[in-house]
Order: structure tokens, then sequence, then C-alpha cells
């Protein structure tokens, strides 16, 4: 019997993650799982952004998905992230890339750790509406969901070194 392709879905330990109630910082940490989670998939499967975007909408943001229960997302903060993701990746991988051990460069690092790390880098770059320590520490919520603490550690203190590039007001203040 033939298998049917499923799309590549890296299923998240949500009990790893802060817990956290229903308020707008929620909705927004929602986006940001289901942003890393989509561009995990569009890396691994291939997909396309209308097809990632009208699939993650459909059955994943908000739903049950393999016995998981997801929390709603904020829609249009999830588009921003994977849609930023997708136009400024050629200037994302090589600033991640510079920041990684010798040896180890982005396309050797676990596809959802580069997810993680190209939607936080985005994110520090493009969304000054929100604080660099918030999202490099959302981030590492998110990635804390995926892999061990010592590789959160590699998506902080990647994070935190492209907080300081973006951000170094942020980071002088107190």
């Amino acid at each position: 019997m033939a298998e049917i392709n499923k799309p590549a879905f890296k299923k998240p330990d949500l009990k790893k993650m802060t817990p956290k109630g229903e308020r707008k910082a929620n909705r927004r940490g929602a986006a940001r799982l289901a942003a890393v989670q989509a561009l995990y998939q569009m890396d691994i499967g291939g997909a396309g952004i209308n097809e990632t975007f009208a699939e993650f909408e459909s059955f994943w943001i908000g739903n049950e998905v393999e016995g998981e229960q997801y929390l709603p997302a904020e829609a249009a903060f999830f588009r921003d992230i994977v849609a930023g993701v997708v136009r400024e990746q050629k200037q994302i991988d090589p600033l991640i890339d510079d920041l990684l051990a010798r040896g180890w460069p982005l396309a050797r690092i676990d596809a959802i750790l580069r997810a993680v790390m190209r939607a936080g880098a985005y994110e520090l770059e493009h969304r000054k509406d929100i604080p660099a320590r918030v999202v490099v520490s959302e981030y590492v919520d998110v990635a804390h969901a995926f892999v061990e603490k010592d590789e959160t550690g590699m998506v902080n203190a990647v994070l935190d070194q492209i907080a300081r590039r973006f951000r170094a007001e942020e980071f002088s203040k107190g």
C-alpha cells in the first residue's frame, strides 16, 4: 500500500514551554511556535508560503494536532514572521552563520533550530515594537519545546548577539 505524503511536522513538547494564560502575549507566543513549525515544514518539505499559510491557518493554529492542543495564534503576526523570514533569508542566514561556532555552519544545524534562529533574527531586526529581551526569551522557550537545554543555550547565545547588534540601545540602558 502506498504511503500518503504527509507534510514534514516536528512535534513540539508543549509541556516544556513556559505555561501562560490566554493573553495577547500568549497569542503571539503561539504565533511564534506556529511560525517556527511552518518554517521547518517549508525547509524540510519544500512547501511554498501560500500552501503553508493555508495549511497552518486551517489545520494547525488553535487546533488539536497529533493529540496536542495548540493555542489560538495572532494570525497577522504569524504571517509576518513567516513571510519576513522568507523575504529576508538571504540576509538572515549569513548573519546567523557568522555567529555560530567555527565548523558549525547553519546548514549543519538541525532544521528546527535553523527555523527558530531565523524567526528570532527576523523579529529582532524588523519588529522593534517588541523588546529584544522578550524576543530572545520567547524563541529560547520555543526551542525548548523541541530540543534539549544545551541546544537552547546556543539559540540564546546567537539571538542575544543579534539583539545586541540590532538593538544595542536596549542593552545600554542600565
